[in-house]
């Protein structure tokens, strides 16, 4: 048994969960990483991590892996709350099928692990619920319709939660990452989304995932009856 509680990551194999993961093992934590595959959670070679392959999309793999994690390191105090994709367009010109795969993942995966963990958390009245939104998640951009709403959607849950959890001393978190270097771009399939994307990163300048995760480690880590409530991190240089 750690000598510090269970951290759980979701999409911790890239980008800012990878970041993520990185800060916490540094910092001592035994971590639960989730992904879609495997095999990246376990080239990070993390000490005192369990690596699961479970989408968050199914409730099923998540909770296996949650009992997993905790019948070796105790109960998830921490969930970081990261896997999303986000390949942008316009409304009307975006495959529906991705819109599905947007509303599954950035909204009912949310929603899955968090489930999967506040009734434990309530009952301990001890728990943080870190949940990684967008700048996006409070104004509009162009190309981004379908994202922005599921980001939005972030916010609103993680309000309503943070309502329901304070009076059990459990703390929903919301960190807002503007623009960051991550694979993101990878995953656009809108040529003009693409474009909008690179120009607004060229323009300013991406912050590095490295710096988001200082700042989720940083929330976590202030005492328990202490709650920064939303984050946004952005480059100096994003004005919008």
């Amino acid at each position: 048994m750690a000598d510090k509680p269970l951290v759980m990551i979701t999409g911790a194999g890239s980008g800012i969960g990878k970041a993520t993961a990185q800060a916490f093992a540094r910092s001592g934590y035994p971590l639960l990483l989730t992904g879609r595959r495997i095999e990246p959670l376990r080239n990070l070679g993390l000490a005192n991590a369990v690596c699961a392959a479970a989408d968050v999309r199914d409730r099923d793999a998540v909770t296996a892996a949650i009992a997993e994690a905790e019948a070796k390191y105790g109960p998830v105090d921490c969930l970081v709350n990261n896997a999303g994709i986000a390949p942008l367009a316009k409304l009307e010109d975006q495959d529906p099928a991705e819109w599905r795969d947007l509303i599954d993942i950035n909204c009912t995966g949310v929603l899955n692990c968090m489930h999967a963990v506040m009734p434990a958390m309530k009952a301990r009245r001890h728990g943080t619920i870190i949940n990684i939104s967008s700048i996006a998640g409070r104004k509009s951009y162009p190309s981004h319709d379908v994202y922005c709403g599921t980001k939005f959607f972030v916010h609103a849950v993680s309000e309503g939660a943070r309502r329901n959890m304070a009076p059990f001393d459990v703390r929903v978190i919301v960190v807002s990452p503007g623009l960051t270097d991550t694979d993101i771009p990878s995953t656009m399939k809108n040529e003009a989304a693409k474009e909008f994307w690179e120009k607004g990163r060229d323009a300013v300048g991406p912050i590095a995932p490295e710096d988001v995760a200082k700042t989720i480690l940083f929330a976590y880590q202030m005492p328990q009856n202490v709650i920064l409530q939303e984050l946004t991190i952005s480059p100096t240089r994003q004005e919008y």
